[in-house]
């Protein structure tokens, strides 16, 4: 009876932890596509009208990358607390965080009122965004992951990813809505909305946290007194190979996605006239069916192995990346609906297994920092660069195969970082550490 009763409450902290991880990770991703797609159709002319539409679409682009940048201080600075007093209590700081600086966006004054401050302001409120989402994943991945069971590592991962989907969903639908009702008050203050209703989804998302427990995992070397006293040195001290080749090994998927979810309402709207209406609903289809393959993938790397899932991934990443920009010139809106839907499913093939993929190459008192570094060292060299690389190569050489060529790139580096990574997927990781941290102990007693 006590062990049914045991196994029992294992199973509700399985299923709490799982919900808490996606609703987490909903609600930051909300936060922060929501200002991507702003960004791309509104921010240029609203703190940017002084500029051409090319420079007020590459500065609105910048104050974006501000929040990529910041994301790797986000993972320094809240790895080394969630690798020190827990993962619970970290998500609940990076939640309130990132729910805080979304809202105060939606109150900032435009260039008209504030002048260049109120462009400054809108970059210090992005670059808080990316310092919380900098410190989100890597718990919200390991909250869902530690409390699963060593068969289904890519499955429980894939739960914290499912968040970036229904994010860009929710935003997307949130974004198409508010611009349907507030029609031609949208540029001047309907924009606003979307970010304000978030602080409702704060409240929503630290009703559930609240209500989880520290995971297994974590739980062990907080009682063994195995946690490091500056974790994040010390990850980078005994694991830089698997840093950089997460981060490397991420780019067919970061770059490829901001294109896909975010520069394609700008290209889509200025290079190729399309309805930027029309554009939304069409990453918001995407994203719905996204919610569903991302988990499947994530499912399938537990079969079939992390490391050739993959590798599918990246390979479907340079096979499509030419159609796609074809697809989207023939500005034909069922062509460029099927463009933008299909783009999502290589995408999801990497993503899926991505975080089980990472996670699973650093130790348990490392984790947290070392997953968090390795992923969002990635916003730096891809995704933040990504809408602003795309439109420095459309306005030089005037098409968009050259954005193309940019995701071939972006593909092969990730074939080559992945064949360099160690597959652990049939690898019990706790069992190893403990058998090895047994070891360490006696050996230190018998010297």
């Amino acid at each position: 009876m006590d062990a049914y009763n045991v196994d029992s409450s294992q199973q509700v902290q399985v299923r709490r932890a799982a919900f808490a991880s996606v609703i987490g990770t909903t609600i930051e991703w909300y936060d922060f596509f929501l200002y991507g797609t702003t960004a791309a159709l509104v921010f240029a002319h609203a703190f940017f009208p002084n500029q051409s539409a090319y420079a007020g679409t590459l500065a609105a682009f910048a104050t974006l990358f501000g929040g990529f940048a910041a994301r790797p201080i986000g993972a320094a600075i809240f790895g080394h607390f969630g690798d020190r007093i827990g993962r619970k209590a970290t998500l609940i700081i990076t939640l309130l965080l990132m729910g805080i600086a979304t809202f105060l966006i939606g109150l900032v004054p435009t260039y008209g009122t504030l002048g260049v401050w109120a462009a400054i302001i809108l970059a210090l409120l992005r670059i808080i965004q990316g310092i919380a989402v900098g410190g989100e994943w890597g718990g919200s991945v390991l909250l869902a992951m530690e409390w699963g069971s060593r068969r289904r590592r890519g499955l429980m991962g894939s739960w914290a990813q499912m968040g970036v989907p229904i994010g860009l969903l929710l935003s997307t639908v949130v974004f198409a809505v508010t611009l349907n009702f507030t029609g031609s008050n949208f540029d001047n203050w309907g924009w606003r909305i979307p970010f304000l209703l978030s602080i409702v989804l704060v409240g929503v998302g630290l009703f559930v946290r609240l209500r989880i427990v520290e995971t297994p995992a974590f739980s062990r070397i907080l009682e063994e007194r195995r946690t490091e006293r500056v974790p994040v040195l010390e990850v980078i001290k005994n694991n830089p190979k698997e840093i950089i080749l997460s981060a490397v090994m991420r780019m067919a998927e970061q770059a490829p996605f901001y294109i896909f979810t975010a520069y394609v309402l700008s290209y889509g709207e200025s290079a190729l006239h399309m309805d930027r209406g029309f554009l939304v609903d069409c990453v918001a289809g995407a994203a719905a069916i996204s919610c569903f393959t991302t988990v499947f993938y994530g499912h399938l790397s537990d079969k079939i192995g992390r490391k050739r899932m993959y590798m599918i991934g990246a390979i479907g990443i340079l096979i499509y990346a030419f159609p796609y920009i074809a697809l989207l010139n023939t500005a034909a809106p069922v062509l460029v609906a099927i463009a933008i839907i299909v783009s999502i499913q290589p995408h999801d093939m990497l993503y899926g297994p991505q975080a089980a993929f990472i996670a699973e190459s650093f130790s348990t008192k490392l984790r947290y920092s070392g997953a968090s570094l390795g992923y969002q060292l990635a916003s730096v060299i891809a995704g933040g660069p990504a809408p602003l690389v795309a439109t420095f190569l459309l306005e030089t050489f005037g098409t968009g195969y050259a954005i193309a060529g940019y995701l071939v790139f972006n593909a092969i580096a990730t074939l080559i970082a992945t064949s360099m990574m160690k597959d652990r997927t049939a690898e019990d990781i706790e069992v190893e550490e403990q058998a090895a941290a047994t070891g360490q102990a006696t050996a230190s007693g018998t010297t």
